[in-house]
């Protein structure tokens, strides 16, 4: 079949890869050099085609021709271009010396501007950019929901935790068992806390020396005239008999009487009294 019996049916009949937009008529197959639908331009409607296509960065050179028409799987001829521009300039000529001009310059024109895009696609990736990412509406409101709730509840817990604490602390449940140990125990804690600085701990046994340089000179005076009375009244006591015999207590070291200083009791008082009763009394009967 001729290229002019395709094209015609391609163009007034039905094309599959044929776009009609506003801005004019597109052809959507990938081997398509310009992308415009027309008699130049179209793979289908020409026997000898060649076009450029990427393969994950790679771009092939492929090349039809009308010796390959009765072999399909057979068709294209492929052909590596290198990544070097100016290289594959030189592989596109080699190939396509004796084509029509017209083809060969769309082609160049094509390894152009897929060389620029290659570059620039580079660039994108080096550089940083912010990823959108969709969330659905109902998703997020969900979970609104739910850590609403998760707050309500814990405040809850919490408010029930601190009243039966303070419960607990002022007795009201009375003697029961059936509670956590743990918060008993920190209870416990808090009140011993509290009651601490009001008891104080007596201090019980324990021994303490005291200095006797305070004590003036006169008290021991005093008591050593007291003992020397004492001995007078005895010997009146015994000549006399009228009065209520004393014992007459013996003169101690130094150190009970330093020891005995610093009391002074009632009882010296009225030793005392009674031995100006027992002078006045022998004055008397005198």
């Amino acid at each position: 079949m001729s290229d002019d019996v395709i094209w015609h049916c391609i163009r007034h009949n039905h094309c599959s890869f044929m776009a009609k937009i506003t801005t004019g008529i597109f052809c959507r197959n990938p081997y398509n050099a310009t992308g415009i639908c027309n008699r130049s331009s179209c793979p289908l409607a020409n026997s000898r085609y060649a076009t450029i296509r990427d393969h994950d960065g790679i771009f092939y050179l492929y090349m039809k021709t009308a010796e390959r028409a009765h072999q399909p799987n057979r068709l294209w001829e492929r052909v590596k271009l290198p990544r070097n521009y100016e290289k594959a300039m030189e592989v596109i000529n080699k190939h396509l010396e004796f084509w029509p001009k017209l083809l060969v310059h769309k082609i160049k024109q094509r390894l152009t501007k897929m060389t620029q895009y290659r570059i620039r696609m580079r660039k994108l990736q080096l550089k940083v950019r912010e990823k959108i990412i969709t969330v659905p509406r109902k998703k997020t409101q969900r979970e609104l929901r739910r850590s609403e709730k998760a707050e309500k509840a814990a405040q809850l817990d919490k408010s029930i935790e601190s009243e039966l604490k303070e419960r607990l602390r002022k007795g009201v449940y009375g003697d029961i068992y059936n509670y956590p140990f743990n918060q008993f125990d920190t209870i416990l804690q808090m009140e011993k806390d509290d009651l601490a600085p009001e008891i104080e701990e007596e201090d019980e046994g324990e021994r303490e020396y005291v200095e006797g340089d305070d004590i003036e000179m006169g008290d021991m005076d005093d008591m050593e005239d007291f003992e020397g009375l004492v001995g007078e009244d005895v010997d009146a006591d015994e000549d006399d008999g009228f009065d209520e015999p004393v014992t007459k207590k013996p003169k101690g070291s130094y150190f009970n009487l330093r020891s005995k200083i610093g009391r002074k009791s009632t009882k010296v008082i009225t030793e005392v009294d009674q031995d100006e009763d027992r002078n006045s009394r022998q004055m008397t009967q005198k």
